[in-house]
């Protein structure tokens, strides 16, 4: 009975982990899907006004869609980081059970788990960089000329249009 308290014990501390990383994991999901659907309406945007002989419009759009993209990226790697450390994670709970059987899980398991908490530091690193900078897609569509002489978003003016 007393090695069924340790392997509860064991799983324990790294059961933590997974939930916070899975709630991050779900925060990060959200800001990436909101950067895609950006992507798309501003690559549309682009493609209608190029093909309408806007050009001005349409080198605006590029510009916008080079800056999201840059964002995008940094919360991919913060996306697969955090997947990564979750996965090790789940790994040194799983290794932490053998452990109890066979001693070399037990160290294995903790080199999994602080390689796991360093890829969860990294990307949090990366998420932090996206926060940072989330912003400066709006501050430079504000300052940009160019979106200001476009009237109503696309996406207004669309509806507008019904």
């Amino acid at each position: 009975m007393p090695d069924i308290s340790r392997l509860f014990q064991a799983f324990l501390a790294p059961a933590i982990f997974v939930s916070a990383t899975g709630l991050l994991i779900l925060s990060i999901n959200v800001r990436l899907m909101g950067m895609v659907t950006r992507l798309r309406q501003y690559t549309h945007a682009r493609y209608d006004a190029t093909k309408n002989g806007r050009e001005h419009e349409a080198e605006a759009y590029t510009a916008q869609i080079h800056s999201i993209e840059q964002r995008a990226e940094l919360i991919r790697r913060c996306f697969l980081l955090t997947l990564v450390s979750l996965a090790g994670t789940i790994s040194s709970c799983l290794l932490l059970g053998f452990g109890l059987y066979w001693k070399d899980a037990a160290v294995l398991a903790v080199i999994l788990f602080v390689l796991a908490l360093i890829c969860l530091l990294a990307g949090t690193v990366y998420y932090i960089r996206e926060v940072t900078v989330a912003l400066s897609s709006v501050q430079e569509e504000a300052r940009d000329s160019r979106f200001m002489d476009l009237g109503a978003p696309p996406e207004i003016r669309g509806a507008r249009d019904l």
